[in-house]
């Protein structure tokens, strides 16, 4: 990325933006981290935080009002959150992912009135994809916006929508064609704000993730202005929501780096300190072992997440390069907490220490944003692209 770029930004720029980050973090976020998990409480106090950090326009474009930081630089700051609390980071991503929709696909009018916004976090929200019988399968949704006069008249029901409660505008994917062939030339891309006919349903109890409210969203005539319609054509929502995806997965990616990094840092110190046979447990070939394999997986997760964010920053195709980045790091936070825990032994299992809320959060990584399966068989397609015979 050279200094013309609109996102380039000075290395002194970054760290001491990096280093501000680091501050709020160990002076904010860690001390009441374990409260709100355990008690699922929203962190209203963070996010407040977080935008005047100007985290929620992170990714925006400066000319609208957002920092405009490369994705190689946001992905060091969600890292080092994650590593510390994952959960809080995914109040940004999915926000971020709505924004760049609009951002990348939107018209200049579009832009002009919801970026700044966005930027600032007066309105925040997120992506409204999944359906009771449509997740990896976009195209089986049932949501349907019908046209009448300068409106568009929406009915379905979306779940698992990440700031569906908290959050108050929304990228909703909507079929406007439902009958077209194929299925995906019939759906389009909304910015949907709550208003009259947009009911929040259900919040979902979580295994972790704990604290940000995922829900289910319920669309009974409800009415936006046709002027809402992404890029203002119908028809191409499903690559419009798919596209933001790349930016997703990176951001899940980058999550995973930080689970992988925060857990073998509590297991490292935790090594150092506990005894057996009147030696720390680190000085054990075990546990050597266990240490040995978790710094390879979290520096192996953290150069695939950097060359895929780089790769998005040139604006090119990197949908094999984040799925690479998800696969491969959301697999690694898995393995490092639960390695991790190990080493805790049964303090591990309990829930004073911190090490348990890692196990519980990084499984989540393995199903946001595309499951694993489904990321390497992207993998493995467009490796095949690439390569022909």
């Amino acid at each position: 990325m050279s200094a013309s770029d609109p996102r380039f930004i000075e290395p002194e720029e970054e760290q001491a933006f990096l280093d501000t980050i680091e501050r709020w973090v160990q002076k904010e976020v860690r001390p009441v981290v374990m409260e709100h998990d355990h008690g699922d409480i929203w962190p209203e106090k963070l996010v407040h935080q977080m935008a005047e950090l100007g985290l929620f326009g992170a990714t925006i474009g400066r000319e609208y009002g957002g920092l405009g930081l490369p994705a190689s630089t946001y992905v060091k700051i969600i890292a080092y959150i994650s590593s510390y609390w994952m959960a809080i980071t995914g109040i940004v991503n999915s926000h971020l992912i709505m924004a760049a929709a609009v951002e990348r696909f939107g018209t200049e009018a579009q832009k002009a009135k919801w970026l700044p916004v966005f930027a600032t976090g007066e309105i925040r929200g997120g992506l409204a994809l999944t359906e009771p019988n449509a997740g990896t399968d976009l195209q089986a949704i049932r949501t349907i916006a019908q046209r009448e006069g300068d409106e568009y008249v929406i009915n379905g029901t979306k779940t698992w929508i990440s700031n569906g409660i908290q959050g108050s505008c929304f990228a909703l994917l909507v079929k406007t064609d439902p009958k077209t062939d194929p299925r995906y030339k019939g759906m389009s891309l909304m910015i949907a704000p709550k208003g009259e006919g947009f009911h929040v349903g259900k919040k979902f109890d979580k295994l972790g993730y704990k604290s940000i409210d995922s829900a289910e969203l319920v669309f009974d005539n409800y009415r936006i202005p046709v002027d809402n319609l992404i890029g203002g054509v119908e028809g191409h929502g499903f690559f419009q929501a798919t596209g933001g995806l790349e930016l997703g997965r990176i951001n899940v990616a980058a999550r995973g780096v930080g689970l992988a990094e925060g857990a073998l840092r509590l297991a490292t110190e935790y090594a150092q300190v506990r005894q057996t046979m009147g030696r720390p447990i680190a000085d054990h070939q075990a546990i050597q072992l266990k240490l040995g394999e978790m710094v390879t997986r979290a520096r192996a997760a953290r150069l695939l997440t950097f060359d895929a964010a780089e790769a998005y920053d040139r604006g090119e195709r990197c949908d094999m390069e984040a799925g690479m980045a998800k696969y491969f790091a959301s697999e690694a936070a898995v393995r490092n907490s639960e390695e991790a825990l190990r080493i805790y032994g049964g303090y591990g299992y309990s829930k004073e220490y911190e090490i348990e809320r890692y196990y519980r959060d990084s499984i989540l990584m393995c199903i946001g944003e595309g499951t694993n399966e489904m990321q390497r068989m992207i993998i493995s397609k467009q490796w095949i692209k690439r390569n022909p015979a």
